[in-house]
Formats: C-alpha cells, structure tokens, sequence
C-alpha cells in the first residue's frame, strides 16, 4: 500500500507507510589515539519498569529491566512506552504501536577514545531510554535535488530529511517520537514524557545509557562541566545552521534550512558539547566525572555518533 502526502506541492511517497530507515550503518570518521575507561556499576542496574499504558494506542503494559553483570549492562523489554503517547496511526505515520522483545547489553565500564564512530538504522540504535524505548534519531526519508520529490522512507536523492525542526511532518508526538513500520516507538528528541514523569524539574537527570555505555542526561548540566556546586543551565549543543546552503541543496524558498541533516554544522565551542552531543564531567551518578551524553533541545536532538569503543 502506498500513501502520498504533499507539502506546498512537493510529492512525498511513503512506501509501506515508513518513515525510518530499514537498514543498519556504520562508519568511523576519526582513528583512537587516546582511551579512557569508567565504570558505571551500581548505578541503576536494578532499574525496572512494569507500567499499564491506558493511552488507546498502546493499552497495554509496557515493561523494561535492567541488570548488571561484572562486565555487562543489559536491557529486556517489550518496546512499548510508560508515559502518554499520540494518535498512532496518524496522517503523517500510518503505523501501529506494536510490543517487540528485545534483550541488548553494553558495557558495564565504557572506554572513551578520540574516534568518532556513527551508526544509523533500527537495528543500531543510539542507546535505550531507561523504560526501554531506542533512540533513532535520523530518517531514512530523502529529497532530489530539486527538491520535488521527497520520500520519507527511502533513498530518492542525496538530501537527507530530518525528523523533527524541519519542513517535513513524520508524524511524531509531544514525545519528539513515532513509529516505525514494525511497530517500534522511538525518540527523535529528548523523551519528554519519560523525563516529566521522573519530574526531577530543572537537575541532572539521567534518562538512558547509549549504545558504547555511558550515561545520557536530558536537556541540563552544570555550567561549569567539572563543578558540581555551579548552577544548573539548559544545555547547548554546537551545531549550527550553515549561513550558506551547500551547492546543488534544493531551493530554499521551496524547503527551508534545518529541513536536511546537511543544513546543520558542528562549530566546536559553539554550545556546551562536543560533535556527538557529550561532553567529560561530573554528574549526580558519577562525583568524579565521566563523559556522558545530552538529549537537547536543539539540533541534534540527540546523539548521532558515539566517542566510545563498541
């Protein structure tokens, strides 16, 4: 079944009614010179959730738990969200909610490295939210360069759609998430359900662990990254938008900058982290500092790449 959708007279085909992409990446844009490693057991490694979603499209119990062994973090969980969600199937993503099982592990004590390794796709997420939801936080949706073709859901052109702050509508609720075509909820953004019902207000507050194993923290952090006793502050990736539109983009008067990942730069110094949205510090979890992840409010949302070994 095909569905067609349009904006400002621009054709979107969405075969099969996705919007995420189906397929698994990776890729490494630095080499490791340097390593360094920090444990992370004892912090919730009996986390555990068993909640009954009265929200109509799940109505049904969500479940996560977490454990740790010597050397491993591990997570099994049903995939379906334990906070409030939107009307799935909706207009702009016709899929279902749907439970999938699903039983992953990572480092119980990561190594960060100077690499910068990125990985895409529902099979290689980003990391888990602590009630088990994945991060996939790009789209495998695409335009040509002329900006008159655009397909959510695969490769039509080299200019990749972004899920969430562009010209595009995928579908996704107050959550900054929707699903994919096999059922699975995931954030593009910060979880904003998850994070309103641990309701720490404006702290630190640890939502997730990332895919190489350290820690990710939604929206604040201290101002002074090694200083636990500095004010609180919304935190500030460093990405901007380019001031001039790469050759061959498709009009901007027809698809506005921040609608393609390639619209954005990373600009070092620019915010608060670094290119995959960390940085090293302190954290409530951790006294004596390690290198931890952001979920933003800004671009990019949430981390594109890793600086830990895998």
């Amino acid at each position: 079944m095909v569905a067609i959708a349009t904006l400002s007279g621009i054709a979107m085909v969405a075969c099969g009614g996705g919007s995420d992409s189906t397929s698994t990446s990776t890729s490494t844009t630095s080499t490791t010179s340097t390593t360094s490693t920090t444990s992370t057991a004892g912090v919730l490694c009996d986390y555990s959730s068993s909640l009954f979603n009265s929200s109509p499209s799940v109505n049904a119990t969500a479940t996560a738990t977490w454990s740790c062994s010597s050397t491993l973090r591990s997570l099994t969980t049903n995939g379906l969200p334990d906070h409030a969600v939107g009307t799935f199937p909706n207009v702009s993503n016709p899929n279902t909610i749907a439970s999938r099982t699903t039983s992953v592990s990572g480092k119980l004590t990561p190594t960060l490295t100077s690499a910068v390794t990125a990985q895409s796709g529902p099979q290689a997420p980003m990391g888990y939210i602590l009630n088990g939801i994945k991060l996939d936080p790009g789209t495998a949706g695409t335009c040509d360069d002329t900006g008159t073709r655009c397909d959510p859901g695969r490769t039509v052109g080299a200019w990749n759609l972004e899920g969430i702050g562009g010209a595009f509508n995928f579908g996704t609720d107050t959550n900054n998430a929707h699903v994919q075509p096999d059922g699975a909820y995931h954030y593009h953004g910060v979880p904003e359900g998850f994070v309103t019902k641990l309701n720490k207000g404006q702290a630190m507050t640890l939502v997730g662990w990332a895919a190489d194993g350290f820690p990710i923290y939604a929206r604040y952090g201290y101002t002074v990254a090694t200083d636990a006793t500095s004010a609180v502050k919304v935190i500030r990736p460093s990405y901007r938008i380019k001031a001039v539109p790469d050759a061959k983009r498709p009009a901007t008067s027809l698809l506005p900058m921040g609608t393609f990942t390639q619209d954005y730069e990373y600009v070092a110094g620019y915010g608060d982290l670094d290119e995959c949205n960390g940085r090293s510090g302190v954290t409530p979890e951790f006294p004596k500092g390690i290198y931890h992840y952001y979920a933003t409010d800004s671009y990019p949302y949430l981390q594109r790449c890793v600086k830990g070994q895998l």
